[in-house]
């Protein structure tokens, strides 16, 4: 039996944030550690914009086409506090001689020193993915190319961190809506090889 061969992009950066689909409103919310399908399917649009083809009924491309695997890990997660208000602008009110805003406090467990490998199947993919940076989801949240690998299906699962397969609503639990899909609903299962909690 042939074994699969992957080109591997390891990206690097100081942190990292994946917001919960469940926490829109959250007043204290804690990095998500696997990659959903449309999140994984947009850091391919950014590192492939030739997929970024639509019409007046949406993407053309749909799905994900180039990275067939990734993993993440990370040395640990640091509570941040982030001020926020609505969406109007700041807003404040007096009454009874106490002043009221619409201003918040949000805590958010950002990842530090993520380290997210994406799989390619052949060389050029990878290569053109190792000349570009990335972000988890948010855009300061920036991830820079470290190595490219060549390895083959047993030496990539014994990369520690956390991946999601990407699965049914028999196979897997929900993990969110698909921006790229008309809001479809995304499941998976979540696969977590050894420590993805590094110490270095």
């Amino acid at each position: 039996m042939k074994m699969e061969k992957y080109y591997v992009v390891k990206y690097s950066g100081p942190f990292g944030f994946i917001k919960p689909w469940t926490a829109v409103r959250d007043s204290e919310t804690f990095s998500q550690q696997f990659l959903t399908p449309s999140i994984v399917e947009g850091i391919e649009k950014k590192l492939f914009p030739e997929l970024v083809k639509q019409d007046e009924t949406g993407f053309l491309e749909k799905g994900i086409n180039k990275i067939k695997r990734h993993r993440l890990n990370y040395l640990g997660i640091d509570i941040q506090q982030e001020r926020t208000w609505a969406k109007g602008g700041f807003q404040f009110s007096k009454e009874k001689s106490n002043y009221k805003t619409n201003l918040g406090i949000l805590k958010r467990g950002v990842m530090l020193n993520p380290n997210l490998y994406l799989a390619f199947e052949n060389i050029e993919d990878g290569k053109s993915a190792f000349e570009q940076n990335i972000c988890l989801c948010r855009n300061e949240d920036i991830l820079l190319p470290e190595e490219l690998l060549e390895l083959n299906e047993t030496e990539f699962e014994s990369i520690e961190g956390f991946e999601l397969k990407f699965t049914n609503k028999d196979t897997g639990f929900k993990v969110g809506y698909n921006r790229f899909n008309h809001a479809e609903e995304m499941f998976g299962e979540l696969i977590v090889s050894r420590n993805p909690i590094r110490e270095k």
